[in-house]
């Protein structure tokens, strides 16, 4: 049976109004607010549609198999802070490579059920992942580290399909009773899902991968079904390290030196440190600020929108060629 719970008032306004609070008190991430109106009005929107998934690389076979597969995918969609160690495809990111071989386990095997997912471990993960458990590099690789940490998220999963939804993705989804908003809360009771920070006396959250997930649902599922939410026009950008780093590369987000000078050497930066949070909350209320300006030259936008405009934007070459923060988070 499904468990009763408690979802929080206005998830997406308690979001925005965090990262304001934080955007005012920053002392190592700055905007150029000069240029953010020039800016806002030279992006071009007609490149903002809503994007269809690549079958290429995600799955796609009956609604309740897709569900699955979005859920699960979601569920280990983060780990960019490694991906530098990742063994990827050839001509693929971490994420593709990632959803890629999850779309194969699908096709070779269907959908991971919730039994299953309680009981995969790293060496699982990293055979479905294609990481060579078995060669010499992989034992206490960061590799390693990242493909446990995919184990303990499905795991995570599983057990909470288990115990409160009958073991159905269907049913998790569906207790959103297509509401986004719920979808967020529902998943947030798993901790790699409940991305809430701490800056100063401030609770930040950010949800990115929650909120990606009814999104994600919604392509998946072309809008139908289970993946209908009518409240997705007030989800926020899916804040993580490309969106950014987009905005830096543009001039619109403005690092502090020494922040900038470790992030162009690659270090990483502290996950949950006060860098680690302005860039997220800074990128995020940006994007709302952009929102407004277009709205004020009969151009209008929502952040969803503007997120796909900008993380595709992040995938060419000006933007590869300049290194972008990277943090070991479970978050994104």
């Amino acid at each position: 049976m499904v468990d009763d719970f408690q979802v929080e008032p206005d998830v997406f306004g308690r979001i925005r109004a965090a990262c304001w609070d934080v955007k005012d008190r920053a002392r190592y991430v700055k905007v150029d607010y000069a240029r953010l109106h020039e800016y806002a009005a030279s992006l071009p929107l007609e490149l903002a549609e809503t994007p269809a998934l690549d079958p290429r690389h995600h799955f796609f076979g009956s609604p309740d198999e897709t569900l699955a597969y979005t859920v699960t995918l979601d569920a280990i969609n983060f780990g960019s802070g490694y991906f530098p160690h990742l063994r990827k495809r050839p001509r693929l990111s971490g994420y593709f490579t990632v959803a890629t071989s999850l779309k194969e386990r699908f096709e070779r095997g269907g959908p991971i059920g919730a039994r299953e997912l309680r009981r995969l471990g790293a060496v699982e993960c990293a055979e479905i992942f294609g990481q060579e458990p078995n060669g010499p590099d992989f034992a206490g690789s960061p590799r390693a580290e990242l493909m446990g940490l995919f184990a303990t998220a499905l795991n995570d999963l599983g057990g909470e399909l288990l115990e409160r939804f009958d073991g159905s993705f269907a049913t998790l989804v569906g207790a959103a009773e297509q509401s986004a908003e719920r979808l967020v809360g529902i998943l947030a009771r798993m901790p790699f899902f409940r991305d809430v920070s701490r800056y100063d006396e401030l609770e930040v959250p950010f949800y990115k991968r929650a909120q990606l997930t009814a999104a994600d649902l919604d392509l998946a599922l072309g809008g139908r079904g289970l993946g209908t939410f009518g409240d997705l026009d007030r989800l926020t950008i899916f804040a993580d390290n490309l969106v950014p780093h987009v905005l830096r590369v543009d001039g619109i987000l403005l690092y502090d030196d020494d922040l900038a000078a470790r992030i162009d050497r690659e270090e990483p930066i502290l996950s949950g440190s006060a860098e680690e949070i302005e860039i997220r909350a800074c990128a995020v209320r940006v994007v709302e600020m952009l929102v407004d300006a277009l709205r004020r030259i009969e151009r209008p936008a929502t952040a969803r929108r503007l997120d796909y405009l900008l993380w595709n934007r992040g995938q060419q070459p000006r933007y590869k060629a300049i290194p972008r923060h990277r943090a070991r988070s479970v978050f994104y």
